[in-house]
């Protein structure tokens, strides 16, 4: 079932997910409908928080990226079969030097900045059977993660970007908050206050 995306400005977004248990509330249905909901907003990623759940929960196909020809074909093809289900995740570590990649957000639509993040990292995590995991990754699969992983500590990608450049888009974000934006796919924003 696709669930409409929660747009910037909504509470949400800024908590910390909790811990679940594999006897979390129809966890299997929760995580069919976030790849369903992903998938159709053409997303390589998506956080629980992105559909309302405050859960350590997040989900990440690369396959996009796989289709860039820009990239070395060893890295397309490890892009293209890079499905995974994230519960409960730990970054253990960030290495490397940071670089610089144009990020955007199913959350918040028709904004795009530089983030600078780190090339590889150690992450610990369940997978979807709650099989417990702990994996190294770099590159765009890396970055991906590091993007949703963000999510679920409360941490949006706009909080990454310099304090000119949030000025910049104030505007934009604005209209997010207010509804103003309408992107391809179903979204749930924050009513407007006052008035």
């Amino acid at each position: 079932m696709i669930l409409p995306i929660i747009g910037y400005g909504d509470p949400v977004l800024r908590k910390i997910g909790e811990e679940i248990t594999p006897e979390h509330p129809n966890l299997k249905e929760v995580i069919a409908n976030m790849y369903d909901t992903m998938y159709n907003a053409y997303g390589v990623g998506l956080a629980a928080e992105q559909v309302g759940l405050s859960i350590r929960l997040f989900v990440v196909d690369t396959t996009p990226f796989g289709e860039d020809e820009d990239l070395p074909k060893e890295e397309q093809e490890q892009l293209k079969g890079f499905k995974q289900t994230f519960i409960n995740a730990k970054m253990l570590k960030e290495e490397g030097e940071e670089w610089g990649f144009n990020e955007g957000c199913l959350s918040i639509p028709e904004v795009r900045e530089d983030v600078y993040r780190h090339e590889k990292i150690t992450i610990e995590y369940f997978d979807a059977d709650f099989n417990k995991k702990t994996e190294v990754y770099d590159g765009l699969i890396a970055r991906v993660i590091q993007h949703e992983y963000d999510h679920i500590e409360g941490i949006l990608f706009t909080d990454r970007i310099s304090s000119l450049k949030k000025r910049l888009i104030q505007k934009k974000l604005q209209n997010i908050m207010e509804g103003k934006t309408r992107p391809e796919y179903k979204m749930k924003f924050v009513a407007k206050k006052g008035r």
